[in-house]
């Protein structure tokens, strides 16, 4: 579906299901320079199980008109503004890497308006190394080919893709790759420079999953387990033989851990 933010064209998939403003409704928000496209099977099964889905294209991403926004406070601030937009008050919030601290940011400065949290591939601080943060915001192949290797655990670089045919880091890069110029760049600035994810936490009312990939080599578990200490009502879910990008390499057991949370 598309709905307008701010003046602009906003894209949001809903899993094959149409918008009822009657069910609950979960948000899902994408990583650094990605798009709705990594959250296929969550929401797919979502919408067909009673939840209205929103896998949005943060703006100047997918299918979202840009520019893109440049912290994650600004980020969060649009989310709840996604959410007037399609008079929204409550809303379960689940995000991955970058999503993840705006999802977090969004339920600490508006409680009342989530009413469960999910979190992947985060952790209470997400440094970006000065020689990948120069390279993406140079627009340098280099900054993808170091994503796409560091992002997958062992299993996806030899292959293990459940559906026949598909290459999960190719995939990764082609997503990567046809992304809006520099957009990568702004957003693992906006990673770098937030500090606030331990005091956000604090300020969050509702039940928060915080979802780890055993084998992370970008957000590891100690940093999941350690943010998730910081919830009134926080657990950890680990998913084995995943790395930062668990959606996609081990999208059954993700799923399961979200049925449990949303």
């Amino acid at each position: 579906m598309e709905l307008v933010v701010d003046g602009r064209k906003v894209f949001a998939a809903g899993g094959g299901k149409a918008f009822k403003p009657e069910l609950p409704t979960v948000i899902f928000i994408h990583g650094a320079g990605m798009d709705h496209t990594v959250w296929t099977l969550q929401t797919r099964f979502f919408a067909h199980h009673g939840r209205n889905v929103l896998a949005l294209d943060l703006p100047g991403h997918g299918r979202s008109e840009g520019p893109a926004l440049t912290s994650i406070g600004t980020l969060a601030d649009w989310v709840l503004r996604a959410m007037d937009a399609l008079k929204l008050d409550k809303a379960a919030l689940v995000g991955h890497s970058m999503g993840a601290l705006v999802a977090l940011e969004t339920a600490a400065r508006a409680p009342t308006r989530a009413w469960a949290l999910a979190l992947l591939g985060v952790a209470p601080r997400m440094p970006v190394h000065p020689d990948l943060l120069k390279a993406a915001q140079s627009g340098a192949q280099e900054a993808i080919d170091l994503i796409t290797s560091w992002g997958y655990g062992r299993r996806a670089h030899l292959g293990g893709a459940q559906a026949p045919g598909t290459w999960m880091l190719g995939g990764g890069s082609r997503l990567l790759e046809r992304g809006a110029d520099r957009v990568l760049g702004t957003d693992l600035a906006a990673c770098n420079a937030y500090l606030d994810a331990a005091a956000a936490a604090g300020k969050v009312t509702c039940p928060v999953l915080v979802i780890a990939g055993e084998i992370d080599r970008m957000t590891a578990p100690a940093g999941a387990r350690e943010l998730a200490a910081r919830f009134q009502d926080g657990r950890v879910i680990a998913i084995s033989n995943a790395g930062h990008l668990m959606m996609i390499e081990q999208p059954d057991q993700t799923l399961d851990a979200l049925a449990e949370a949303v």
